[in-house]
């Protein structure tokens, strides 16, 4: 199946199941679409069905935004980590799909809770550099919301990568200028944020449309290249916030509201199924 058919239904599913409870965080998640299909059909080297805590010979994940939790499950549904059924007990009492993602239910694929902002980069490091002392040539891979980069243990994470040589961890911002009270210039600019990276000690790249998955399968592939030189490596990914459905882009305010009866059928009018709703 091409990668963008998938990329359709993981937007279906995300749209379903944000509705479904009337809550949720469908706007980032929609926006992160292409990377999470491209990360696990594409470039991430894992194993669904051996899933283990310590990730030992496959490379690993990192969800720092953790609220954008319903586009990581569908991905994870989807690629057979678990069953897709269980897309449709997201965030129900007693699920494992909670609204930000956890450990404590033990669902496959997740192996670190997240969603207090600023905490995933520093997971991320952790585990890279466990690779290291392991031996091992797997990668781990991480991805941080633009917002989430006003949190100040992102840059104490930044500068230890860069000094301790972790090169084998690529990281991935969400660019796409807006967070859950306005755009990322009323709150707190970030200026220019691949010089600021690159003056932290990382290799910076730059994927232009982070919502076309060949763009986005380039640039990671692009990033793999660049591991085990020396430098942690960020990609600058620039996305559009509810991309795919026309009413959620261009506005923060779908970062977190669930569509009502009739707009979810307008969205998923714009979303051709192909791989079978749950």
């Amino acid at each position: 199946m091409e990668l963008n058919q998938i990329c359709s239904q993981i937007r279906r599913d995300i749209v379903r199941m944000v509705h479904a409870v009337n809550s949720g965080h469908p706007g980032g998640s929609l926006g992160c679409t292409e990377y999470f299909t491209a990360l696990y059909f594409e470039i991430m080297n894992a194993n669904p069905d051996g899933f283990t805590m310590d990730g030992a010979g496959e490379d690993l994940f990192f969800l720092s935004n953790g609220h954008i939790s319903p586009v990581w499950y569908s991905a994870l549904a989807r690629r057979g980590y678990f069953p897709v059924q269980e897309l449709a007990t997201f965030r129900k009492i007693n699920s494992r799909l909670q609204g930000h993602p956890t450990t404590k239910e033990g669902l496959e694929g997740i192996r670190a809770a997240s969603g207090s902002l600023g905490q995933g980069m520093s997971m991320a490091i952790g585990a890279a550099l466990t690779k290291k002392l392991n031996q091992e040539e797997s990668l781990v891979y991480s991805l941080h919301g633009d917002g989430e980069l006003q949190e100040g243990q992102i840059w104490e994470a930044a500068m230890f990568a860069a000094a301790k040589r972790v090169d084998n961890l690529i990281a991935t911002i969400d660019y796409n200028g807006k967070q859950i009270d306005g755009s990322l210039d009323d709150v707190i600019s970030l200026g220019d944020l691949n010089a600021k990276w690159e003056a932290f000690g990382w290799e910076v790249l730059t994927v232009k449309n982070g919502n076309d998955i060949n763009d986005v399968v380039a640039g990671l592939k692009s990033a793999k290249q660049l591991t085990g030189k020396g430098k942690p490596i960020m990609i600058i990914m620039h996305t559009e916030m509810g991309y795919g459905v026309d009413f959620m882009m261009g506005t923060h305010k779908w970062h977190g509201v669930a569509p009502n009866d009739e707009q979810l059928q307008t969205a998923l009018n714009q979303l051709p199924e192909t791989m079978r709703d749950y």
